[in-house]
């Protein structure tokens, strides 16, 4: 008996002694990303706006954040940081990054001191999935609270600050997931094409139908041109009506899309143009995402009837396509143009992208 209580104790203390190991490489972590910010604000590096954005909100004068690829001018799949660029994510504290392959040049010139929170991470995507994670839903709640909960255990004389932050940041995500609501309330089955899949999550969560021909999809998240055929058959689409707005990626042009554009145009196909970097008129993440859905719910309601249309039938918000500019584009090739939930990629024709 007493050497079986002798083996429990051993069992016991070499259970606490490896426990305590592993915390305590935990804290070391957390501990050398708090050194430099514990007599000011948490040095924060988010590899793109639409999280950078929100880290800035929820540590409001408790951080300091600085976002690398913030133009909804440069081409994201391509981007390339500079020098400077990879000095700032070496020394930074806490480094907020989206994954899913977007911004790999980031997380492959991280500190091993530093503290990374990922949004692929948060929602379980990985390498291969859309993207595009800030227009869903459960990623956004879902970093919000992981960047949170970050925050607080590397600043923790500031946590109740952090939490507060968070709680009015949910009370704006709530409105928008109410007007998004209102949204699938009035608007029964609706269907989208898309000239590169940027929106997926969004339009997902409206409730829209990918009409987006396969072929097309695939050819565009491989970087690659849509053969004729596919392209013939995304033009009918538009031309027969089959879809009740063109969602279009200004940060990816392609002839094919200038085709496209064009066919909206003389068809009367509201185009609305999104974005993947946050526009420099957009307040915050929140501010963009509710700005889109009333522009997509006016292309909608223009095209049924619901408002006057313009001439090209496009949605007279900021961000949707003007007549000049579907107007202007030809089918010549040669015009220009944690525990959150993983969001799901059913359907999706732009897994790569």
């Amino acid at each position: 008996m007493n050497v079986i209580r002798k083996a429990m104790a051993i069992a016991a203390a070499l259970s606490l002694t490896l426990s305590a190991g592993a915390c305590g490489a935990d804290e070391s972590s957390s501990a050398s990303s708090a050194t430099t910010s514990a007599t000011g604000p948490l040095t924060v590096v988010a590899s793109v706006s639409q999280w950078g954005s929100l880290a800035e909100q929820i540590g409001g004068d408790d951080v300091t954040v600085t976002s690398i690829l913030s133009s909804s001018g440069v081409d994201a799949h391509g981007f390339e940081p500079t020098t400077s660029d990879v000095a700032r994510i070496h020394k930074a504290g806490i480094l907020v990054v989206n994954g899913a392959g977007y911004d790999s040049w980031a997380t492959k010139n991280v500190s091993s001191s530093t503290s990374v929170v990922s949004a692929a991470e948060t929602v379980g995507a990985m390498d291969g999935d859309n993207p595009h994670l800030w227009f869903s839903k459960e990623a956004r709640d879902g970093m919000a609270k992981e960047i949170a909960e970050t925050f607080s255990r590397i600043l923790p004389s500031k946590k109740k600050d952090f939490e507060a932050r968070l709680k009015s940041w949910q009370s704006r995500e709530k409105t928008l997931e109410t007007t998004m609501t209102t949204f699938k309330t009035d608007h029964d089955a609706p269907v989208y094409g898309a000239t590169e899949a940027v929106a997926y999550y969004l339009m997902s969560d409206l409730g829209f139908t990918d009409a987006t021909p396969k072929g097309y999809a695939n050819a565009v998240a491989s970087e690659g041109e849509p053969s004729a055929s596919d392209l013939q058959t995304f033009q009918g689409l538009i031309e027969k009506h089959k879809i009740d707005v063109l969602i279009n990626n200004t940060q990816e042009s392609s002839d094919a899309g200038s085709m496209l554009l064009g066919t909206a145009g003389r068809s009367d196909v509201p185009v609305v143009d999104v974005s993947e970097q946050i526009p420099s008129d957009a307040q915050d993440l929140v501010s963009w995402i509710t700005s889109l859905v009333s522009s997509i719910s006016d292309a909608l309601d223009s095209s049924s009837g619901t408002d006057s249309a313009s001439p090209d039938g496009t949605s007279s918000s900021s961000d949707s396509a003007s007549p000049s500019d579907s107007e202007s584009s030809s089918d010549s090739p040669s015009a220009s143009s944690s525990t959150s939930t993983t969001p799901s990629n059913e359907g999706q024709t732009d897994p790569g992208k």
